[in-house]
């Protein structure tokens, strides 16, 4: 059977089950931060350098505590996750908020904290500055249509939903100057999970290639240009993790072509990355509960799509290990699967594992990204606990399982008595 590592056995894990039931997600901080100052390591050249870690991929004040440790910003997509910001202690340009369709609250959340606004369409300005007043600094994002193809998971930039066309960021540029706005950003991302290391540096060159008409166009000289995310994790065991050292070496190219040679330095290079910070550093855990066989074999777990939809939602592979079963022969063929009424409702179809019984413990690989974010409350299905397995090995609890009173909790059972 083809492994990927884990930072726990079957007799740590028993002891975490003993306290805290299945199923949960657990978090490996020691990992987590190793992996935070390589990337910092990989782009120390650049001056201002700053990952904005993309908060939606694990929205828990815990994990971003620790990365903000490791000298991390965050990028925000909605109220909730400003409010996560504060609530951190985070403020200024720590945050980016990086939203569309945006509601005149957010903006002023945004503004209010001191974070970079990064509008996504033209039309923001105006919207901006009637409801909330033009900030000091704005940020814009830019989406190159043909220039760039995108991937399966965001789409073919000239059909995406976000950002600016190029003679719209020109224009854009002129009346924020107008405007009296100061310091200028520039951003995109048109890729999700992507493996090619040379994806990111060509992205790196054409917003360079913008920012130089920009300058020569309006006089705006940007500050800061924003990469985006979309580095992509090896989910399955035989792939690659993106190679950091190369793309950074990469973009250092084409920063010393085009912003040294053409006097634009500083230019501050910013990600923000989420699937590629915490991914592969999550796990969910969960237990099987029955074995079925009819057509074809079921193991039907403890944990549903509501844990990790990412199969579900458009065939994504996870890697699962049966723990204590990890050297034995994948002789079996079988769908591992939740108990909601979906039949889409499936972390594996045809995998070959070991033989499963009932009350083995299967680890679900890679689920420290869009794996509990993405949860839901389908067939009345409560949201499981998250974990912190710590540097020196103790397990802290970073957010409890939802109750069945935190189910119901918006619903008036009282008013249903006397409803006619």
């Amino acid at each position: 059977m083809t492994a990927k590592k884990l930072p726990f056995s079957k007799e740590q894990l028993e002891t975490i089950i003993a306290n805290h039931p299945t199923p949960f997600h657990i978090y490996d901080e020691k990992a987590m931060r190793e992996n935070a100052r390589y990337f910092n390591k990989a782009f120390s050249w650049n001056e201002g350098f700053k990952e904005y870690y993309a908060i939606k991929s694990a929205p828990n004040p815990y994990l971003m505590k620790i990365l903000r440790e490791e000298g991390f910003g965050i990028d925000c997509s909605s109220v909730a996750e400003l409010e996560l910001a504060k609530q951190v202690g985070m403020s200024g340009d720590e945050i980016m908020l990086t939203s569309n369709d945006t509601p005149a609250y957010e903006f002023q959340l945004a503004k209010e904290l001191g974070a970079i606004i990064n509008l996504d369409d033209i039309s923001h300005i105006d919207y901006l500055e009637k409801h909330v007043g033009l900030p000091k600094t704005i940020c814009m994002r830019y989406n190159p249509g043909n220039l760039k193809q995108g991937n399966l998971i965001i789409g073919h930039p000239e059909e995406a939903k976000y950002g600016f066309t190029r003679e719209q960021m020109i224009e854009g540029y002129r009346i924020l100057k107008e405007k009296g706005v100061e310091r200028f950003g520039i951003h995109t991302m048109v890729a999700s999970n992507e493996l090619d290391p040379t994806y990111f540096v060509e992205t790196a060159e054409i917003l360079f290639n913008l920012i130089n008409e920009v300058y020569e166009k309006t006089g705006v000289r940007i500050e800061f240009a924003n990469l985006g995310g979309g580095v992509g994790i090896p989910y399955k065991p035989e792939e690659k993790p993106v190679d950091l050292d190369f793309v950074s070496e990469g973009i250092k190219k084409v920063y010393d072509e085009m912003i040294v040679a053409k006097g634009l330095a500083p230019l501050k290079i910013f990600f923000e990355l989420g699937r590629a910070i915490t991914g592969p550093y999550g796990y969910l855990v969960t237990k099987v509960r029955h074995i079925k066989k009819t057509y074809k074999t079921f193991a039907g777990l403890d944990a549903c799509m509501a844990n990790l939809m990412r199969p579900a939602l458009y065939g994504a592979y996870h890697h699962i290990t049966v723990m204590g079963k990890e050297n034995e022969p994948a002789t079996t063929k079988y769908d591992v699967t939740g108990s909601l009424c979906e039949n889409n409702d499936k972390f594996a179809i045809d995998r070959m594992l070991p033989e499963i019984d009932p009350d083995d413990i299967v680890v679900i690989h890679d689920a420290g990204a869009h794996g509990h974010s993405m949860g839901f409350n389908y067939n009345g299905k409560l949201r499981s606990a998250e974990l912190l397995l710590r540097e020196n090995g103790a397990v802290t609890e970073i957010r409890r399982a939802e109750t069945l009173e935190d189910y119901f909790a918006t619903l008036d059972f009282s008013g249903v008595k006397d409803f006619k």
